[in-house]
This record gives structure tokens, sequence and C-alpha cells, in this order.
């Protein structure tokens, strides 16, 4: 059996797989749920699992990591060298990192003597052209690791593989939910993302920018912003939140959004932004195939998804898949281990 956990900034999201084909299908889904984590300690949420789970006999766990920069790209069974790593990275994963560590320790503990591996989010990217991974600093940096890593790669990864022989082609995946992003992908390989560095680029987002000119740090900085209030604006204040001043939940803005205009600006400035790099992803590939919609508001909210495709592409090419990050953590937790 193994375990998979995927942790989200309120919530613990989390599978049990059976370890019975090679590796684990959608089939094998023993068990699936979701646990709120606001205010729990990680043995909490342990104790929580295991109560739902009943008696069964965990032989691994697999962790969804963030980012684990140029050293970490591979899932990989976590050991204190690695945790070190993570912790070095927590400077530019500040809302991530922190307590994605602290579960895996407690994991650790909790299921005594039992592997933990740990799958990073990075990963599907890790093969981009060059020039796609470059940000146009002095090259220094690039040796220091800044450069573009691109997100919800795991994501990415089950959309590809739920694709199999239609993965051939130019598809546009759109992973759009409080944190967003588009995966240019050609045959079902890696070509251009738009996050970078950071979660923080790319679309607008329910509490993040998305691209932003860097005249507005420098802005800031003038007004008397230090980097952690810079990081709070940036990390929970901007986006759909921000420009509507009521709701990052795009529920909530379509709910409202007759009756203000805030909320409906909000929406608009989402799709709007969508669209245009939907555009730019698509110059890259040279045309676009396909356009696909994952995440909460790529598979639940109809009138963003119709917004956003209206012209772009035709009826037939336009496809929503749910994404099941869990079932992927679990295929690489299964090959870790043989591997070991």
């Amino acid at each position: 059996m193994i375990l998979t956990l995927n942790i989200g900034s309120s919530s613990v999201k989390f599978g049990l797989f059976r370890n019975g084909s090679d590796p684990p299908r959608e089939a094998d889904a023993v068990h699936r749920g979701t646990i709120p984590s606001g205010g729990v300690p990680p043995r909490g949420v342990f104790e929580q699992i295991c109560s739902q789970l009943g008696d069964f006999e965990i032989d691994a766990v697999g962790h969804r990591i963030v980012f684990g920069g140029q050293q970490h790209i591979v899932p990989e069974c976590v050991t204190p060298a690695l945790l070190a790593d993570l912790e070095g990275f927590i400077a530019l994963m500040p809302l991530h990192l922190p307590n994605e560590i602290a579960f895996v320790r407690e994991s650790s503990a909790f299921f005594r003597n039992v592997p933990q591996v740990a799958c990073f989010d990075t990963a599907f990217h890790a093969d981009m052209p060059g020039i796609a991974k470059r940000i146009p600093i002095p090259r220094a940096f690039w040796q220091e690791g800044v450069q573009r890593y691109g997100y919800h790669g795991l994501s990415y990864e089950f959309i590809v593989y739920k694709l199999g022989a239609d993965v051939v082609g130019r598809t546009i995946i759109a992973h759009l939910g409080n944190g967003a992003s588009l995966a240019a992908v050609r045959d079902g390989k890696p070509i251009d993302t738009t996050m970078g560095l950071s979660a923080l680029g790319g679309l607008m987002m329910g509490t993040r920018p998305g691209d932003l000119d860097p005249g507005v740090i420098l802005y800031l900085m003038g007004r008397g912003f230090d980097a952690e209030r810079v990081r709070t604006l940036l990390d929970e204040q901007s986006g759909l939140l921000g420009v509507s001043g009521t709701s990052s939940d795009v529920e909530q803005l379509l709910a409202i959004r007759a009756s203000d205009s805030r909320a409906a600006e909000a929406l608009d400035l989402f799709v709007y932004t969508v669209r245009k790099h939907i555009g730019a992803l698509g110059t890259v590939l040279g045309g676009i195939d396909r356009l696909i919609f994952t995440g909460g508001i790529g598979e639940h909210a109809a009138p963003i998804r119709d917004a956003i495709a209206d012209g772009l592409v035709s009826p037939d090419a336009t496809h929503v898949i749910a994404t099941d990050e869990n079932l992927m953590i679990a295929r690489h937790a299964y090959r870790v281990l043989r591997m070991n």
C-alpha cells in the first residue's frame, strides 16, 4: 500500500493505492480524501488519515514537494541531506516548503521504518529547451540556479499520461486553480510554461499577480516596503482578491459579478491574462491542436472556460480532464522503491 500526500495551504489531499499494477493505475486507488489542515499539526492530520484508512499497513509514503532546485529533479527517497537542501530553498518557496518539510518529518516519525519518497513539482518541466529556462539577467546568476523552473508538474504529467496515444501534436494545458499556470507540450514533451523561478509568475491567480513589471517592486520599495511586506502583498493580497476586493474564489465572484463591477473586472482580467498567455505559447508551439483545462477552475467553472477558449480553438479541440496528482505520486513512489 502506497500512501500519497499532497500538502496545500489549508488542506491535505491524500490517497491510498494498492500495489497491484506495475505501476499503480486509477483502478488501484483504495481510498481518497481531503482533510482541512489549517491550525492542525501534522501529527493530528496523520491521526485523522489513519482513522479513515483503518487497518491498512502502509508500505511507502509519497510526498508532493513543490521545489527541489537544480539538484533534485527526479523522484527520490527522503534523506537527511535532501531535507537540508530543501530547507535551504525556503526563502524561494516560503508558503509551501516549510509545511511540506514539516509533514515529511512527521510522516517519517509517524510511519516508522516506512520509506518516504519525494516527488518534485518542477520535474515535468526539467526537459524544456534551454532557451525557455533562461531569465535575461547577468549570466552569473544562472549558475546560482536563477532560472525558470515551472510548477504544477505532477498535474501536467497526469494529463499527458491520461492522453496516452492522443498526446501527439501541439497541446496547451491550462491548470487553473487558486494557483494557475499553462504548459505548452509537443508530442508529450514540455516546451514552455508560464511560471518561472517561483510560483508567483505567469498568469493572474487567486491571490498572486502573475507576471509583473519589475518597476512595481521598485515603486513598493520606494514606498518603504521591505522584502517580507512585498512578499505578503504578492503572495496573499493580489490577483483576483486584490482586484475584486472581495474574494479569491472564482465561484463566489461569478455569483456576484452581475451586481459587483469589481468582481466582474477581476474575472475579465483573469480571462484576458490567460488568453494572452495561451496566444504566446501557441506562437512558441507554432499552433494549437488542442486546449485542455484542468484544476479547480478549469474543471468546474464553465463560464470561465468558455470565455478563455472563445475563438482560440474549435470546440472539438477543447477538453476538460480532472487531474490526479496523487496517482502520479503513487506511480513515482512505486518506481523509486523498485529501483532501491
